[in-house]
């Protein structure tokens, strides 16, 4: 089995910043695709970023230019860096990996617990 786990999530001021993190661990053979995704209360989870094992990303548009996805594969780590951050990225963020496991070798999704970011006007 494989755990994720985030850190990173606050409060934090319009135009501010903060830096998601979050560790995959476990029988890991490979990670393929990590990313991003958010939820505000009443809406549905929406993708943020993507990054895969090559390091291309995409973005949702709403995020393009201010947010930027990273991996440190020696770490099975993916972060998420926010810059000028708006009240409307109020949301739990969780991340999400897709990975290749040992015992069995099969590949599926895996996500983390969500953190919370709130951002005051």
């Amino acid at each position: 089995q494989v755990q994720l786990v985030e850190s990173g999530g606050g409060l934090v001021q319009a135009g501010g910043s903060l830096r998601l993190s979050c560790a995959a661990s476990g029988n890991i053979l490979r990670i393929n695709g990590m990313g991003w995704y958010r939820q505000a209360p009443g809406k549905q989870r929406e993708l943020v970023a993507t990054i895969t094992s090559g390091t291309s990303t995409d973005y949702a548009d709403s995020v393009k230019g201010r947010f930027t996805i990273s991996r440190d594969n020696a770490k099975n780590t993916v972060y998420l860096q926010m810059n000028s951050l708006k009240p409307e990225d109020t949301a739990v963020y969780y991340c999400n990996a897709n990975v290749v496991t040992s015992f069995p070798v099969v590949s599926r999704t895996y996500w983390g617990q969500g953190t919370q970011v709130t951002v005051s006007s």
